[in-house]
């Protein structure tokens, strides 16, 4: 029975390490920007389109900062949908002179009935506009970010989606966490794919459609997570999304994590109906036509499964290493021998860090004081190396943290200090996707949208 225990864990460990490896090998190809030869000429008319349910304290911010955009002003235009709305968010949008247009259906909330009841108004307008623009409302945009989209989209691509910054970064460890994954993201996976030729994933905010592909395809995308439902349906058509790593827009991130919790489960609910929905006809797609990029958009829409299998690896990893006579059970660490490992791991860990200070979010001094961190790999095994007892092991490892925690505050200073323990509270966040997951999976069917209250007034000479 134990040959067989075995052999079952060590086909599915590895696995899922393949798996890991395919997305951190992928993800190398965002270490590094392309140089593009860019087309800066204003072609391409924009309809802006803010999707916004009791935004009364952000929709302000966001409409001032469009308005400054570094684009031909007759060449684009805003519309603020305030659905089913009952604060000022229609009466503040209609100070700045902007089309508002109110919509009220209480069976049919959500963002993604929203933007096709839209849609399907300016599809009878007398102004035509040769592409559709999406926003949340909590954004704010960069004065470039149409000028990079419009580049894009005369480069041949039908959709655009751009880069998805933090305006709130430093508000809590939440909003620091979310903020750390978005900018991971930003590079491991979407400029990785652009430079690789594959197909980017739309965010759900600052992104266009052509207008001609947007009435070809038809919206259609009414579930929680709409955007990866468009993307689906664009792949499959033989289409690509673009990516313009320039075009910045900024997005507010929850400051709890209870909200925080909401969101994602909301996520990983879209995520797994549009799994049971898509993944089959992409992943027949790519098989018949031979074409990785689209093999890479199905893999990407099994995340939550993908998350569930990495967490019931990491479950089966302590059950092994925590057992006094073992399991039986494979883990990935046979492979390797223990320093070969711990590269492994120290590798891992600093290639998050590294695309924050390649961005510029964090000081090359905070990598490298990441960089010594790193050691504890090597250092604390060593120094609990004949310790039996778990507390002591533990009491070890704290001691090593707030070690560097005070070095952090000492040679940093205090900002560098609070980053530095909320980069390492970012491993509880990442924990946290295990059960978020396994309710969004439970709870697929669900299609009830819980709207995120903003409640902090963030200007775009702020961030």
């Amino acid at each position: 029975m134990g040959k067989y225990i075995f052999t079952i864990t060590a086909i599915f460990q590895i696995l899922v390490f393949a798996l890991t490896c395919y997305y951190l090998i992928l993800g190398i190809f965002g270490l590094f920007t392309k140089k593009e030869k860019k087309n800066y000429e204003p072609k391409n008319k924009f309809a802006l389109l803010i999707a916004a349910h009791n935004e009364e304290v952000v929709i302000g911010s966001l409409i001032e900062s469009m308005l400054k955009l570094d684009y031909p002003k007759h060449m684009y235009d805003i519309f603020v949908i305030a659905d089913n709305c009952t604060d000022n968010t229609a009466k503040i949008a209609k100070g700045y002179g902007v089309n508002v247009c109110e919509r009220t259906a209480k069976d049919k909330r959500g963002k993604g009935y929203a933007l096709e009841w839209m849609f399907a108004k300016l599809f009878k307008m007398d102004k035509q506009y040769d592409a559709i623009a999406i926003f949340d409302a909590d954004n704010l945009v960069h004065r470039n970010f149409l000028k990079e989209i419009n580049c894009k989209l005369q480069d041949g691509y039908k959709v655009v989606q751009g880069y998805i910054d933090s305006k709130n970064p430093t508000d809590s460890w939440i909003a620091a966490a979310y903020s750390i994954a978005f900018w991971t993201q930003n590079r491991m996976f979407q400029l990785a794919r652009a430079n690789v030729g594959f197909s980017n994933q739309i965010g759900g905010t600052g992104f266009a459609i052509e207008t001609a592909t947007l009435k070809e395809l038809g919206w259609g995308a009414t579930c929680l997570t709409e955007d990866l439902e468009f993307t689906c349906k664009l792949v499959l058509n033989g289409e690509k999304v673009g990516w313009a790593h320039e075009a910045i827009i900024y997005d507010e991130k929850p400051l709890k994590l209870g909200q925080s919790w909401t969101q994602r489960k909301r996520w990983m609910q879209g995520f797994t109906d549009v799994a049971s929905r898509y993944f089959f006809k992409l992943l027949k797609k790519s098989i018949v036509e031979r074409k990785f990029y689209i093999f890479d958009c199905a893999l990407y829409v099994l995340q939550p499964f993908v998350t569930l299998l990495l967490g019931i690896s990491g479950v089966l990893t302590i059950m092994q290493a925590n057992s006094a006579h073992g399991l039986n059970i494979f883990i990935i660490n046979y492979l390797f021998n223990d320093v070969g490992f711990k590269i492994l791991a120290v590798i891992q860990f600093l290639i998050t860090p590294l695309i924050l200070a390649i961005d510029k979010k964090v000081t090359k001094s905070f990598l490298g004081m990441l960089v010594l961190y790193s050691s504890n790999v090597f250092v604390v095994p060593y120094l609990a190396l004949n310790v039996h007892n778990w507390v002591i092991v533990w009491g070890i490892s704290l001691g090593y943290n707030l070690i560097f925690l005070v070095l952090t505050g000492v040679l940093l200073g205090k900002d560098s200090l609070i980053l530095f323990f909320r980069f390492l509270l970012y491993s509880l966040y990442t924990l946290t996707w295990i059960p978020i997951t396994i309710q969004g999976i439970l709870n697929k069917n669900n299609k009830e949208w819980n709207h995120t209250k903003h409640v902090r007034k963030i200007e775009i000479c702020d961030v």
